[in-house]
């Protein structure tokens, strides 16, 4: 499904630049297509199951590591997992700062654009502003709906506990008071309890959960872009940026797979779909670029455009989850966090910080 609608956004993308370019005769250098002249078919395909393969690595071991067994905190599997985890918060971070902003902001300064697009140079912190206040706008609604939801639940288990109380107490007239017993029985009670607690804890699950989707989503527009990037780039250095995408993939990999971890899900299906997705989207990119290497022309104004205004969104997603949803709710308001030891709190801190340096690194060849 969101496969098909970024084809979509595409398709109308390219159709409102078109609409909005003026005729010319001449179109600058730059702006041409760039013919390949020794397209590495077999090459370009076997690149195309090396980025699967990574994808899958990157993204299942953490999620296998965690539901394999279970284990303690302080265990060797549980320091991993940790580390892991902040890991990825550093690359979510590095891979909106370096990797998809610079890129946005470099495509709509392009020459090819239309002269409305060059007229201002801040369209790349518009539309990841627009993300950040969607985002926010989805958090709202999702906040006012599980309130909803906990409330009603609430009113009909009182309600409920009023009922099972009076039938309880209830005795014939002409018992006397030794007769009148409450026949609740201590399951009743249990179960109460245990849908208060639920009710209580559902709240932060729920925000783990949205904000894991719209991560994913995030993560997943910009693999197809680079996928479709890939396999149209030129010979001389196609090596050079498959090896950085096959690092970025596996970072990225870790990253979404440690917080689907955090989202708790009983059973395998959800966090198998989810995992696939990503793993799915950067090769279907490649198809799509191998398909149309012979028309596609990378330069061209609708490519440019289509590609800055994902890549913002997406820089706009992966900013407000990284600062929000992970350093923020993770470290800063998170009272476990706070009370854990001085030496966990530096191997999470270094974990993040080398994250983001890594992936800031790959940003001089991808």
């Amino acid at each position: 499904m969101i496969y098909t609608f970024k084809l979509w956004l595409l398709i109308l993308l390219s159709a409102v630049v078109k609409a909005q370019e003026a005729p010319s005769d001449t179109v600058p250098d730059e702006c041409t297509a760039e013919h390949i002249t020794d397209y590495n078919m077999p090459m370009r395909i076997g690149a195309l199951f090396i980025i699967l393969v990574t994808s899958a690595l990157g993204i299942f071991t953490p999620i296998i590591m965690h539901r394999i067994s279970p284990y303690t905190k302080g265990s060797s599997r549980d320091w991993l997992l940790t580390m892991g985890k902040f890991f990825g918060t550093g690359v979510i971070l590095a891979t909106a700062f370096v990797h998809m902003l610079p890129e946005a902001l470099e495509n709509f300064s392009s020459p090819c654009l239309s002269p409305g697009w060059q007229s201002y140079s801040s369209f790349a912190g518009v539309f990841c502003m627009i993300a950040s206040f969607a985002l926010q706008l989805l958090e709202l609604a999702a906040v006012a709906n599980i309130e909803r939801l906990r409330s009603n639940r609430m009113t009909n288990h009182s309600a409920n506990d009023i009922e099972k109380q009076e039938a309880g107490t209830s005795c014939s007239i002409n018992s006397d008071s030794t007769g009148c017993t409450a026949r609740t029985p201590p399951a009743i009670h249990d179960h109460e309890g245990h849908v208060h607690s639920a009710g209580l804890f559902e709240e932060p699950d729920a925000f783990k959960h949205v904000g894991t989707f719209i991560l994913e989503l995030g993560i997943v527009m910009h693999s197809i872009i680079i996928g479709i990037t890939l396999s149209n780039t030129g010979s001389e250095g196609f090596v050079t940026l498959l090896i950085a995408l096959v690092f970025h993939q596996f970072f990225e990999g870790v990253a979404l797979g440690t917080r689907i971890n955090d989202m708790d899900i009983k059973g395998w299906k959800k966090p198998v779909l989810m995992a696939l997705l990503f793993v799915l989207m950067t090769p279907i990119g490649c198809a799509i670029g191998i398909g149309i290497h012979s028309s596609f022309n990378p330069n061209s104004s609708s490519a440019i455009l289509a590609s800055a205004i994902l890549d913002s969104l997406s820089a706009g997603i992966l900013l407000y989850n990284a600062y929000i949803s992970l350093m923020s709710q993770e470290i800063n308001h998170n009272a476990d966090f706070r009370k854990t030891s001085l030496g966990r709190k530096a191997v999470c801190f270094i974990s993040m910080y080398c994250g983001a340096g890594l992936m800031a690194l790959l940003g001089k060849w991808a």
